[in-house]
């Protein structure tokens, strides 16, 4: 009889019909399910529960490319191979926070767009909107500039370009306050807002820490102004670099700048250790009495391409070093972030306040996997297509305009689709539930066998009888059982369950249920 290994939720989600959301485990166990009801089982993924210190720690996803993917065609699917509005799989999996990036005028001057999502006001009052839908807060992320803005880079607006810094200041004010506006017109449930990114050198086109201040103030104050509520952020990254990080959070307490929340990138591939982590967002928080959190992380679950643009962590970059302490595999993947999550967490008096997952549904617009000779290079010019057209890879051709030396040479497709959540083909990974099994934990149920509803290493004809009277309604059962009922493995317990077992009592199916 073949021995299998499944790991349970120890919170497990039932799913109505489609347009009825899923319920807890506890719910489900004191009124029983409808006759009519599928059960959505576990994924076998182990993640071990936190306990967190703030109650409403964020679990967060930056999906700023979301528009233009699903302009490029994209869709996507929740585990079980059902397609799913992108922003209810996310919640129906733990998410709860949206983070979106906003760019002033991503745009050449014929209207063509720069790519990496042609992240304008516009596009983040859609996605701060869908995400409102499903219960999710929204964090905007201003670069203050046209295109990227991060360490190597903080290259100002094409119209303020020749602006002094006392004038950007004005500009930095009217457009914050305006966007924010527009986005929270649009349904948008705004929780926090970031004043720049990754600003380690610059912000919005200035260099030095006085004209920084003044920009960051400006943007601080639009946000007061718009609503006092709003958590404030300052972003920065290399935590690996300790006295930077240090100095950082000083010269803003020294150059009085206002804000609530120090936030960090964090890529184990390049910065450093967990520990380190902690140390320095503990450092800034019990100095400067700020909430701190990391703004940005991710990790591979595999290694391979998909869309014929490289990675920027593959078979030949970024995939070794003393910090990768995971597999990439969609269970390495949610170790990483679980992990992450735990380093903010451990940070004092629970003012580590969330981890947001950057551009975790940034996929593919056409997979290339297996594909060779015509039938790749066709496939391939078909997504260059795509990416130009709607933005839906890092940069478009359209991107010299702004950036001639870097996006303008090197412009192509996602450079991430291999650390999304979503397969090549828009399937959520089991990964996925690390947003949601991060508060309950996942049990590692053992060997049991398939089809063994009732555990009493026999299957016969009471383990379909007990299926049966549990999905008429007539009886319960824990998440083990429903775990092993899942003869068809399709993450759904239903009739057809039922009739396998039958057809391995009969001798009609081996015990993989399947010939």
């Amino acid at each position: 009889m073949r021995k299998f290994f499944r790991t349970a939720s120890l919170l497990l989600c039932a799913a109505f019909a489609a347009t009825v959301p899923a319920y807890s485990a506890a719910a489900a166990e004191k009124s029983g399910l409808l006759a009519d009801e599928k059960t959505v089982l576990a994924d076998d993924i182990n993640v071990e529960k936190i306990e967190f210190q703030n109650p409403d720690f964020i679990r967060g996803m930056d999906i700023s490319s979301v528009i233009s993917l699903e302009n490029s065609g994209v869709t996507f699917k929740n585990q079980n191979g059902t397609t799913e509005d992108l922003f209810k799989i996310l919640a129906d999996n733990g998410v709860n926070y949206i983070r979106v990036r906003v760019w002033n005028d991503p745009y050449d001057s014929s209207g063509n767009g720069y790519g990496g999502g042609n992240s304008d006001v516009q596009k983040a009052a859609v996605i701060g909107a869908r995400a409102a839908q499903y219960g999710m807060k929204l964090l905007v992320d201003f670069h203050y500039s046209d295109f990227w803005a991060d360490p190597g880079k903080q290259k100002a607006p094409k119209a303020w370009a020749n602006l002094s810094t006392a004038q950007k200041a004005v500009k930095v004010r009217e457009f914050t306050f305006n966007s924010l506006n527009e986005i929270k017109n649009a349904g948008a449930d705004i929780g926090m807002v970031q004043i720049g990114n990754e600003t380690n050198n610059g912000i919005a086109g200035t260099s030095s820490q006085n004209d920084m201040a003044v920009i960051f103030n400006a943007g601080s104050s639009a946000v007061r102004q718009f609503d006092p509520n709003v958590l404030i952020t300052l972003h920065f990254t290399n935590p690996e670099k300790t006295d930077t990080i240090k100095w950082f959070a000083d010269n803003l307490d020294s150059l009085i700048v206002d804000y609530d929340v120090f936030a960090l990138s964090y890529y184990p591939y390049w910065h450093g250790s967990l520990e380190n982590l902690t140390y320095v967002l503990d450092y800034v928080s019990e100095t400067y009495n700020k909430y701190v959190m990391v703004a940005e992380t991710s990790y591979a679950y595999s290694l391979d391409d998909f869309d014929g643009h490289s990675n920027t962590v593959s078979h030949w970059s970024n995939n070794t070093g003393d910090n990768l302490l995971w597999e990439f595999t969609p269970q390495g993947q949610a170790d990483e972030v679980r992990s992450v999550m735990n380093a903010v967490n451990n940070v004092g008096e629970g003012k580590g306040i969330g981890v947001f997952y950057w551009e975790g549904a940034w996929i593919s617009v056409g997979d290339i996997s297996g594909l060779s000779g015509s039938a790749w290079t066709s496939r391939y010019n078909s997504n260059k297509a795509l990416w130009d057209s709607f933005g839906s890879g890092w940069a478009s051709s359209y991107s010299a305009d702004f950036d001639p030396d870097d996006a303008g040479k090197w412009y192509g497709g996602s450079a991430v689709d291999n650390q999304a959540f979503f397969d090549s083909q828009g399937k959520a990974l089991p990964s996925l539930k690390v947003f949601k099994n991060v508060l309950t934990g996942s049990l590692n149920v053992g060997e049991y066998s398939l089809g063994d509803v009732n555990s009493d290493e026999n299957i016969d004809i009471n383990d379909a009888t007990l299926l049966q009277k549990y999905l008429a309604k007539l009886g319960n059962l824990t998440e083990l059982q429903r775990s092993l009922a899942d003869t068809s493995a399709d993450f759904y317990l239903d009739i057809n369950d039922v009739t396998l077992i039958q057809k391995y009592l009969a001798g009609l199916v081996g015990a993989d249920y399947k010939s």
